[in-house]
């Protein structure tokens, strides 16, 4: 399997070129990207789904597309390795169109990928990295059954939350 299951409403694919205008608008929003340092540009977006595919090459995962169950697109989620301070840490990220956001599609997406990380990846521990202020994405997590580990003090933001989960 290269991707979660199904979920009642939502499907996974992996991420493509073709994927750009709905990549730029997602990672280009302001609303979406409030607990970045900055929206995206359209160039970032088209390495977003680069980096991507050279995660599904090296490791079989990534961020994957979400799309309603009918094609409609939602956003992206998926597993990243990332750096908490200094050690490699598997992580579950999302992001979700802020229209869409409030109906519970990035908790859907989360606990299948939490799911997939069980049965797929040689991984012990799960962990999610948000901004402090983010407390949408700290209950989402939440839900899936993490709770606050850290802080990290690398990345582009002072001090990230990490909440975690042994698999």
């Amino acid at each position: 399997m290269t991707h979660p299951l199904p979920t009642a409403r939502l499907q996974f694919r992996e991420m493509a070129h073709s994927d750009l205008d709905d990549m730029a608008a997602l990672l280009g929003d302001p609303d979406v990207m409030r607990f970045y340092p900055a929206p995206k540009s359209r160039d970032e977006a088209a390495a977003w789904i680069q980096w991507n595919q050279a995660n599904y090459a090296a490791h079989g995962y990534g961020l994957w597309v979400i799309e309603t169950l009918d094609g409609g697109f939602v956003g992206d989620c998926g597993l990243t390795w990332q750096d908490v301070n200094g050690s490699p840490m598997l992580e579950v990220g999302y992001h979700v169109r802020a229209e869409l956001q409030g109906y519970g599609y990035a908790t859907e997406a989360a606990t299948a990928c939490r799911d997939f990380a069980r049965g797929h990846v040689d991984a012990t521990d799960l962990v999610a990295i948000i901004h402090p202020d983010n407390r949408a994405s700290e209950r989402v997590d939440e839900k899936i059954g993490m709770q606050r580990v850290t802080d990290d003090r690398g990345g582009n933001i002072p001090v990230r939350t990490v909440l975690g989960m042994q698999l």
